[in-house]
């Protein structure tokens, strides 16, 4: 079959996921692409690139973006649904000791360890968003890997490939690309020419930087970006031109038919990297459990003796079939480090006299209850456990614990001095361009003034998807039929959820049992004593990590503070969470009458205005009543 009838670009629709790869003429495998996690230099998604290569008949693609192995996760996710497409982990490694790039590519787990640990070495010892690593740094890692060297002329750093090729033997290579440039048949014989003198094989690549070519103009204006400049002042820093897309195997073919053999290096390359994501095994800390016991075991008395704290009277029956049944979960899924790491995170707290309690879905759980991890009684109010874990749902249970917001850090701080800075870390937030960060950005690099540029991004509320209509752009005294504001809205409207740069999440962490940095790089946060993976926290479950959030609330400062003044002041047993009187008429009359200021769940105006119509006389009400303006976390 001719490969031009098979061609197809994924354009974001599930109908245009492929099933399989593509029928092809001829071999080929990518093994230099940039995605957009190469911040402001990728101008494609990982799944757009993973996808449009199947379509193209491609068997195997490699992710090698610059320095990070942030964005393998999603291209991992996407390759999975084609059946017949290989996907190589990579990357592209910068030194800043002057020595040119380095494509590598893990053959198996141990070099995939390796370069986890290269790449959060470079990015520990530097600031946030930067990575200082050294050829020398890559020398004492580089057992397992393979490697390119991906400078355009090789040849002036002959010193360099001699070290490389002394250290590395038949594992290195020469990458080459051949983008339609006017020396391209001299570049060509030169490298020919090195590869036999150094005895170094050349492989094909393509420097792929997006999957369409009609992405050429995105890419110019996040090189643009990332420069602060304009398109009009760019120059030499932009391409040349628009040939780092994804091209056919056959148009690869063709392109280096007078050397074959860089084509079958690739191909070669491919079969050695055997390394898949799912072969990470993640195990969570063992330390939770005592000598002799197991963690089953554990947790078990811990539940038991939590409920006989919780119900001095005897525990009732529907609750003790409740807390079997959970056990009896919980055990199936390998779930009791999980639970036994929170129920530290919670003893500590309260050990410190920090007040915190679980929210959210775990308040569904016996066990939870039981652990002192949240003060609601699920047996109470009749909550149904399998909102928080299901067998069905096949999700790892999440807890999220608040803490007051004022000594918060204090158990953060206590999570990396118990698990050490190499097998704890915060879980990253992926911050993406939305309406008016991508117009502005947009419009700077293609001229426009600040004024035009304030007009257009103050109709673009934040959740809006950047397409402006016709209207709209009349309010704001703009000519919808300006080519010049066409050419700014198309592109706005491509950059729209592209990453811009890796924070941390307000309070997720990961802690493992092996080090956390030979699963995914480490990183500096902008905040002192804080490190980051590389992994955004919605990608964790893709790959079998688990987090725990560790976030801050300060009513629960506030609540702590008063029980300490009352504890002080009133007779009788001291006041605790789970004792505080639930159903007091003075406070749901306060409530009743939208006196919630600074009161969690309760406080916004949609809240407020709601509060005095329905008039809640118990909890129940106010279940009710926030699930009306919040409908999210019910359905």
């Amino acid at each position: 079959m001719p490969e031009n009838e098979n061609i197809k670009l994924y354009t974001g629709s599930v109908m245009d996921v492929p099933a399989e790869v593509a029928p092809c003429d001829h071999d080929y495998a990518e093994l230099d692409v940039t995605t957009n996690f190469s911040f402001l230099r990728g101008a494609s998604h990982p799944d757009e690139l993973v996808y449009t290569a199947a379509w193209l008949g491609y068997r195997a693609l490699a992710i090698t973006d610059i320095n990070t192995l942030a964005g393998v996760v999603r291209a991992y996710e996407a390759a999975k649904k084609v059946n017949g497409f290989k996907l190589i982990i990579g990357a592209r490694l910068v030194f800043n000791d002057g020595s040119p790039d380095l494509l590598v590519w893990p053959t198996d787990r141990d070099a995939y360890s390796r370069l986890s640990r290269l790449l959060t070495l470079g990015r520990r010892r530097a600031p946030k968003g930067e990575c200082y690593i050294a050829l020398s740094d890559f020398l004492e890692h580089s057992d397992g890997m393979l490697a390119a060297i991906a400078s355009v002329t090789p040849w002036d750093d002959e010193y360099v490939c001699n070290q490389l090729r002394s250290a590395l033997g038949d594992r290195l290579s020469l990458a080459i690309s051949l983008n339609y440039g006017p020396d391209d048949e001299t570049l060509l014989d030169q490298a020919m020419n090195f590869a036999r003198h150094t005895c170094i094989p050349l492989v094909a690549t393509n420097h792929v930087h997006y999957h369409d070519h009609g992405r050429r103009a995105l890419q110019d204006v996040l090189t643009c970006v990332r420069h602060g400049c304009s398109l009009r002042d760019a120059g030499f820093k932009i391409f040349p031109n628009g040939e780092r897309y994804l091209k056919t195997p056959g148009q690869m073919a063709r392109l280096f038919v007078r050397c074959p053999q860089a084509i079958a290096r690739g191909l070669e390359i491919k079969e050695q990297c055997q390394f898949k994501l799912k072969d990470l095994k993640y195990e969570y800390p063992s330390e939770v459990v005592p000598v002799g016991l197991s963690p089953s075991e554990h947790l078990r008395n811990l539940t038991y003796a939590g409920a006989v704290k919780r119900y001095p009277d005897g525990i009732p029956f529907p609750v003790w079939a409740s807390i079997e049944r959970e056990l009896h979960y919980i055990h199936h899924a390998k779930y009791e480090s999980y639970f036994l790491t929170v129920h530290d995170l919670v003893r500590y707290a309260r050990s410190k006299g920090i007040l915190c309690q679980g929210r959210g879905s775990a308040a569904n759980s016996a066990v939870c209850y039981c652990l002192e991890v949240t003060a609601v009684d699920p047996a109470v109010f009749q909550l149904v456990f399998e909102r928080f874990a299901s067998s069905a749902r096949k999700e790892p249970p999440d807890i999220d614990i608040d803490f007051e917001h004022e000594r918060r850090e204090e158990v953060i701080q206590y999570v990396y001095q118990k698990y050490g800075r190499n097998r704890a870390a915060m879980t990253a937030s992926l911050i993406t361009y939305r309406g008016r960060s991508a117009v502005r950005d947009v419009g700077k690099t293609l001229g426009f003034s600040e004024d035009t540029l304030s007009q257009l991004a103050g109709k673009l509320d934040w959740w809006h998807r950047g397409t402006l209509t016709a209207t709209q752009l009349a309010e704001a005294e703009i000519d919808s039929q300006d080519q010049r504001i066409r050419h700014l809205l198309a592109l706005t409207s491509e950059l729209l959820g592209f990453p811009r740069h890796l924070s941390q999440h307000v309070g997720g962490m990961v802690i493992s049992q092996q080090p956390l940095c030979d699963i995914v790089p480490i990183e500096a946060a902008a905040m002192e004593g804080r490190t980051v993976i590389q992994w955004d926290k919605d990608d964790l479950d893709t790959v079998g990590l688990f987090k725990v959030d560790i976030l801050a609330l300060g009513m629960l400062t506030c609540i702590s503070k008063s029980m300490e003044l009352m504890n002080a002041y009133v007779p009788g047993p001291p006041i605790e969470m789970h004792t505080i009187p639930s159903e007091i008429r003075e406070v749901y009359d306060m409530i009743s009458d939208a006196d919630t200021v600074g009161v969690f769940q309760v406080e916004s105006r949609a809240q407020m205005s709601m509060l005095p119509r329905l008039r809640p006389e118990k909890f129940y009400d106010l279940v009710i009543e926030v699930a009306i303006v919040r409908p999210g976390p019910i359905q």
